[in-house]
């Protein structure tokens, strides 16, 4: 079976061709920010007019909530205001192939799941630390996604009651100490401002600033991973994202973890797929939908 996948972010939308787990005529766009839902209609069309005659079926991972069809974004600054999107119509309107939808780190999930030992690891969480911050929950071997699409908002669990406010009216969530977007929020203010990557290349040449706002991000991402833990009996955590896979920070969140007493610690791996994995496990989880006849 050949998929048309697509990863749509905060900051980009990925798509490809996979079949058998192979990505092909990957392309990548910037996410719509400006008139975002009429932006997002016409950058659909025209992902799906370019693969057209190619796919058998479409898999869409997303950031933000799916449920029956609709992208609901719980941070609607991830997705330039975008909120109660029509996503799963507004691709029909150009193909009649069937079409999956999941929430990003859920088919990440999916995709780092497959390459585990499934006799051994039951319950596994895949977490991203990028633009913002979400996982992806197996539990008894399955992907758990809740009635209303829901579950792996787990970037949205506190991390300081008095931290900053949050983009989804709370205070202090984890994404608004950790993500992409918090550590931009305070190094823009800097003189010279400086970008997330500007300010993890003076981490790793241990500016005094630089290291502590990565040492904040990297302590809420290993108190997320003990709450997982002591929370869900998770047997492992992968992680990714852009902040997650930059040189230098899961071995800071390692450290953090170690100094977790016993029942709050588990293997921290960094994951197999990087970027792609969004593309991969919607694919993925797209096909086992179609070979149970749920989609």
């Amino acid at each position: 079976m050949r998929c048309l996948a697509l990863d749509i972010g905060g900051t980009k939308i990925a798509s490809a061709i996979i079949e058998n787990g192979v990505i092909e005529q990957r392309r990548q766009i910037t996410t719509p920010q400006d008139d975002a839902a009429t932006a997002m209609h016409q950058a659909l069309a025209e992902i799906v007019r370019h693969y057209e005659g190619q796919f058998d079926a479409v898999a869409v991972a997303s950031t933000g909530i799916i449920n029956n069809g609709i992208l609901t974004a719980l941070n609607p600054k991830n997705l330039g205001g975008l909120a109660d999107f029509p996503l799963k119509e507004s691709i029909a309107r150009h193909t009649d192939k069937p079409i999956g939808l999941l929430n990003d780190v859920q088919a990440a999930v999916c995709a780092e799941y497959a390459q585990q030992d499934k006799s051994a690891v039951k319950n596994f969480v895949f977490i991203t630390v990028s633009t913002g911050v979400g996982g992806g929950i197996i539990l008894d071997g399955q992907l758990s996604t809740g009635p209303n699409g829901v579950v792996g908002h787990i970037g949205h669990s506190l991390a300081d009651p008095n931290g900053p406010l949050c983009g989804c009216g709370r205070r202090g969530c984890v994404e608004a100490v950790a993500a992409g977007r918090a550590i931009e929020a305070v190094s823009s203010q800097w003189n010279p401002p400086l970008s997330p990557k500007e300010v993890f290349e003076q981490f790793r040449k241990q500016d005094e600033k630089a290291t502590a706002l990565i040492r904040r991000s990297a302590a809420a991402i290993a108190n997320l991973v003990a709450d997982m833990v002591i929370g869900l009996d998770v047997q492992k955590v992968v992680i990714g994202g852009s902040v997650g896979l930059a040189e230098g920070y899961l071995p800071l969140v390692q450290a953090y973890l170690d100094e977790m007493p016993k029942f709050y610690r588990c293997p921290l791996e960094r994951a197999v797929f990087g970027g792609d994995a969004g593309l991969i496990g919607a694919a993925y989880w797209v096909e086992e939908q179609l070979r149970q006849n749920l989609l």
